[in-house]
């Protein structure tokens, strides 16, 4: 088990590139350029600034979240926020394309088209595909926008914008087909989501609700009001999620203690974190790591 979880601010396997630098970055390239450099399997990661698209066109993956692991078969469209762990096992045949963003363009790409929020605030898997949008539709888009980046036509960001755009938007109808309901929204409640979102993954467990919403400015009842309409859930519920996902990712995939753990998210004292994780899990951290590396060993 390694000690901590490795974060790029690049690429995957690179110390260093262009997307650790601040502003706006996109890079695109096949799935089977990378992992077979690294026989086929990309070890949990997490990303600072990035979020990335992966299109699996051909083969199979197996795809490793902080709390699951899921068996996929082509074509999927997997999308990955910022700060999200992941790790994918790859077969041999696989094809597909993975498009790297940086938070900043992403943000940038849609200004006023706060519905997509609720998309991209967390990790996607897409399995279903319905007209109009079939895999090759998807295949075709990022294609374009491969061509697109690496060729040196004339208004080169305009066009790759409109083509971003594009692709985002079939994700998201592809995406509110599996979703019950319409999810209405404006730009003020994501920005506020947003913020809380930073807030959360900051402070961890050591801000109360009402905290949180006095940071911002705005009364709990508002905080509340805004997590329900982009994310379904209370605030509550969404920061018991963050730590808990959290607590399971340095659990599996390092070699902390647990009170290095409940320091990390910023609890007090370790049998305060023990008894939370408890609560919500039925478990104790102890046996929660055992039984996860019995599972694996």
């Amino acid at each position: 088990m390694q000690q901590r979880i490795t974060q790029y601010d690049g690429l995957y396997g690179e110390a260093q590139s262009d997307a650790a630098r601040p502003g706006e970055y996109l890079f695109s390239e096949r799935i089977e350029t990378r992992s077979r450099l690294f026989d086929w399997v990309i070890q949990p990661h997490t990303h600072a600034r990035l979020y990335q698209v992966f299109f699996v066109q051909s083969g199979q993956v197996t795809f490793r979240e902080a709390t699951r692991q899921r068996e996929l078969v082509s074509p999927c469209i997997l999308l990955i926020p910022p700060t999200a762990l992941h790790g994918l096992v790859y077969s041999p045949d696989v094809t597909g394309r993975i498009l790297t963003l940086s938070d900043t363009l992403l943000e940038n790409l849609f200004p006023a088209t706060s519905v997509l929020a609720p998309m991209l605030h967390s990790v996607q898997c897409l399995t279903v595909f319905s007209a109009p949008y079939p895999p090759n539709t998807v295949s075709e888009l990022i294609g374009r926008i491969d061509e697109e980046l690496f060729d040196n036509q004339p208004e080169k960001q305009v066009m790759l914008q409109a083509y971003l755009q594009q692709l985002f938007l079939v994700f998201y109808r592809l995406w509110q087909q599996n979703e019950t309901g319409q999810v209405a929204t404006n730009s003020q409640a994501v920005r506020y989501f947003r913020q809380f979102q930073q807030r959360v993954r900051q402070a961890g467990a050591n801000r109360s609700i009402a905290q949180l919403a006095d940071e911002l400015a705005i009364t709990p009842v508002h905080l509340n009001r805004i997590c329900q309409i982009v994310a379904g859930k209370s605030a509550s519920q969404l920061v018991q999620e963050q730590v808990l996902n959290e607590a399971r990712k340095y659990l599996t995939y390092t070699s902390y203690s647990v009170s290095e753990i409940a320091y990390l998210l910023h609890f007090e004292y370790p049998n305060y974190f023990a008894r939370f994780f408890r609560k919500h899990t039925g478990q104790s951290p102890t046996e929660f790591r055992e039984r996860t590396l019995s599972a694996t060993s």
